[in-house]
């Protein structure tokens, strides 16, 4: 296999010895520059496949048979443009075939970055048709943009990575010039030999930043000489700032604010990039051990879809997720699985999810009915224990009160925290209006009896229905 590199005369000795020997010699196009290097011998081109190919796929798998199938009984030189290592047809016969000779080429990558004056020494470089599978990358060179689609899709990829704004050089064979990275998909032609090269700017001024470059500025804020309160901060310390930043988050969502909604996501990942620098420094783990361990989690309770078990509907997928979860955490009892709940959630939520987990095991009430049954004889437990002038029998009873209420919404189907915020946004809402409606009669709040106040209560109710 023969690399002829980016345009005619870039042909190796070694190469040159392969085409003289050879019983057939094989190209990939005839289209190109580089074909040029084969001019002088007799050459079969492979364009008739280009044609009756559906995709790249296909395209590359036809091009490795007929190259493998003329090779079974002579000996064949397969030239491509570029180098051997970016063509995916040549990955294929070199994964299937023992038998194979590489004569490298120049590559269209590294002619792109020399004609692009790309300082860097750390660069990606991908064909424009697997432009998707670009990540973070501190240089990226981008070669076969040779139509609108693929430097459309180019440009979508970079404008995520580098920034729409970010300067970029676009190289068309030996040409180069500096282009914004919107401007990929406005150029007025494409070709083979056409490409984009690009590097980050400086860290302070860059457009674009992804989860590499937050860990990156926790670590520069926790450096000597860095930010004096981030220096001194714990896992211990800023704990609670996960559960503020948390909620916050939550708040944007219930208001469908997306500015908000971008903002928290952001404040919670920083709380987590917080979290795993502090553990790397204290040499426990890192954020890529997070990541590897949340992924792997994922995989492993998923196993319905990347496993063996089935689930055709929501409540079969949450059952597989439970039982992987059992096995996962070594759990052999629901009591394990009810004392596994958080004890610092908030009250309502935390009484949900135990009431929930502990019905798992059968224990339960058989309809929101008979728990509401229950949650009665509690209310009367608790007048009694009231009457009585009991204080912890009060405290016991009035905490059963609202355990047997959240048993009875969450048979009911209702998520109770959710039900307990709107019903305190609607009592906060209606006093307000109520103390409006007084305020209006030129009344004291204060002042008025029950029977007033039942009365602006209602006022007020009507107005807010």
């Amino acid at each position: 296999m023969i690399g002829l590199g980016v345009k005619a005369g870039q042909l190796t000795l070694s190469a040159k010895q392969a085409l003289d020997s050879a019983d057939e010699i094989i190209a990939r196009t005839a289209s190109g520059a580089a074909f040029g290097s084969l001019n002088g011998y007799q050459v079969h081109a492979l364009d008739d496949i280009f044609l009756s190919s559906r995709n790249f796929d296909t395209l590359n798998k036809k091009l490795a048979k007929a190259v493998m199938d003329a090779a079974k009984d002579k000996s064949v030189c397969y030239c491509v443009d570029g180098a051997v290592s970016e063509d995916v047809a040549c990955g294929i016969i070199l994964s299937k075939v023992k038998n194979v000779t590489v004569c490298e080429g120049v590559s269209r990558a590294s002619h792109i970055k020399s004609t692009a004056k790309l300082a860097c020494d750390s660069v990606t470089a991908l064909s424009a048709y697997c432009i998707r599978a670009l990540k973070s990358c501190d240089a990226a060179v981008v070669y076969d943009i040779d139509d609108g689609f693929a430097a459309s899709e180019v440009k979508i990829v970079l404008s995520d990575i580098f920034g729409e704004e970010s300067d970029c050089t676009f190289v068309r064979g030996d040409e180069a010039k500096r282009i914004k990275v919107y401007e990929i998909d406005r150029q007025k032609s494409y070709g083979a030999d056409c490409g984009v090269a690009i590097v980050k700017g400086d860290f302070f001024t860059r457009e674009r930043y992804d989860y590499a470059d937050l860990l990156k500025i926790v670590e520069l804020l926790r450096a000597p000489g860095g930010c004096p309160w981030d220096r001194v901060q714990t896992n211990e310390s800023i704990k609670q700032n996960v559960i503020e930043e948390a909620y916050e988050l939550a708040d944007a969502i219930e208001r469908q604010d997306d500015d908000g909604i971008l903002e928290e996501t952001g404040d919670v990942l920083l709380q987590a990039a917080f979290h795993s620098v502090l553990k790397d420094e204290q040499g426990v783990f890192n954020s890529a051990d997070a990541i590897t361990a949340v992924v792997k989690k994922l995989i492993f309770r998923h196993s319905h879809i990347f496993g063996k078990d089935k689930a055709s509907n929501e409540s079969e997928a949450l059952g597989v997720w439970d039982k992987n979860k059992a096995q996962e955490k070594h759990m052999t009892t629901f009591g394990e699985s009810v004392l596994a709940v958080p004890r610092n959630m908030p009250s309502c939520m935390r009484a949900q999810k135990v009431g929930k987990r502990a019905g798992k095991s059968g224990m339960d009430f058989l309809s929101p009915v008979a728990a509401s049954e229950k949650m009665w004889e509690e209310v009367r437990e608790l007048v009694a224990a009231m009457q009585k002038g009991d204080k912890q029998a009060t405290f016991d009873e009035a905490g059963d009160v609202l355990f047997s209420a959240v048993n009875t919404c969450r048979l009911a189907g209702v998520d109770c925290e959710d039900a307990l915020a709107h019903a305190t946004d609607k009592f906060s809402k209606r006093f307000v209006e109520c103390e409006k409606l007084i305020i209006a009669d030129g009344k004291d709040i204060r002042e008025l009896n029950e029977l007033e106040l039942n009365y602006y209560w209602a006022k007020a109710k009507d107005a807010l229905t």
